[in-house]
């Protein structure tokens, strides 16, 4: 293991007695106590998380917006200062590479990318930005990057920064200092409940971390983080999103804006919704406990139309869920369906996504 990347706070999950694994090459915690416990917590109170394996790069120069409008489908010319957006990065035939966050500051522009696509990222960006005025920094390895998302995290996080996260419009961020730090908080997540995500340095992150949890922020880990992006229907790179499937596929029309100008996919993706054959993402809600797992055959009728790309038994809904991509043709809200869960057949029904909604204020 000496070898495989560890994130920061790599010690403060031994001590807390967390299950380790490696995930996308980094060294991660799956579980500290439960995950249902940790899954409800973040839906009742608050949750933190160690998200440092995710890459965060700063774009500067006179083309740093040229390039990110190069390689993003959705439009970061029309970004306000401090906002972020989500996007999707796709190669020429129109296929997923990544979805990522593009942050706009003042005076440049940061991202952050999945974990397990850093690599192919950074090696996208340097060659789309070849004779173009742009600088892309990697800062994964210097910064320490901690989600605390609950109905409760914004109160807690307050007490620690000079910038009141309540008053961040949702999917904006700051610069501004925790516990004295120079550090960045952005109204983000990935649990579908309100919270912040924060990156700050490397050398600061365990005080931070120790601070959130005294205040009350339950340590979680990725297993109650991929049960609560499911409820919230949050698709999941190498799931729900890969190099075979287009934006438009997975849902992802908001994303993809086809009168910015040109990017890089944007042909193919049209051709492709043209040819209107590919399959589409649906959510799933199956009778009874057993949850379908990613690969299980989808059938209707008793002919295969698909596969499911994710599934859990639900802790806040009580219900087995699953995302999966099957022809147009049954993609409608109440269309029956069969899953083979391990040989057997699982009645289940095609829903509206997402699963679950918090409750606003």
């Amino acid at each position: 293991m000496a070898d495989i990347p560890k994130t920061a706070l790599y010690q403060q999950h031994l001590e807390l007695n967390a299950r380790m694994v490696e995930f996308a090459g980094w060294m991660m915690p799956v579980v500290y106590s439960s995950i249902v416990e940790e899954h409800l917590a973040v839906r009742s109170h608050a949750g933190l998380f160690d998200i440092g394996h995710m890459a965060r790069l700063n774009f500067t120069g006179t083309d740093a917006l040229p390039l990110l409008e190069k390689v993003c489908t959705n439009s970061i010319a029309t970004m306000k200062e401090n906002q972020v957006r989500y996007s999707l990065v796709c190669n020429q035939h129109g296929c997923i590479l990544d979805d990522v966050l593009v942050y706009s500051w003042s005076d440049s522009f940061s991202m952050v990318v999945n974990a397990s696509n850093r690599s192919k990222i950074l090696n996208w960006l340097e060659l789309h930005k070849a004779g173009m005025q742009v600088e892309v920094q990697d800062r994964t390895f210097e910064t320490a990057m901690i989600a605390v998302q609950g109905p409760k995290a914004i109160d807690m996080v307050k007490t620690l920064t000079e910038a009141d996260p309540s008053t961040l419009k949702y999917y904006y961020a700051t610069h501004t200092k925790c516990m004295g730090q120079p550090c960045v908080i952005s109204r983000t997540g990935y649990t579908g409940e309100d919270g912040v995500e924060l990156v700050i340095d490397n050398a600061h992150a365990t005080a931070l971390w120790d601070e959130l949890e005294t205040l009350g922020a339950k340590p979680a880990g990725l297993g109650c983080r991929d049960t609560l992006r499911l409820e919230a229907a949050m698709p999941l790179y190498g799931y729900e999103l890969t190099e075979a499937i287009d934006p438009l596929q997975a849902g992802l029309n908001w994303a993809v804006k086809f009168d910015k100008g040109a990017f890089i996919g944007k042909t193919a993706i049209l051709e492709r919704q043209q040819q209107g054959h590919f399959p589409v993402r649906i959510g799933i809600e199956l009778e009874g406990k057993r949850p379908a797992r990613e690969g299980c055959a989808i059938h209707h009728q008793g002919i295969k139309i698909g596969t499911v790309t994710s599934g859990t038994f639900t802790p806040t809904l009580q219900k087995s869920i699953a995302m999966g991509y099957v022809s147009k043709e049954y993609a409608s809200a109440g269309t029956e369906l069969q899953i083979d869960i391990r040989g057997t057949p699982a009645t289940s029904k095609v829903v509206k996504m997402p699963f679950y909604t918090r409750k606003k204020d």
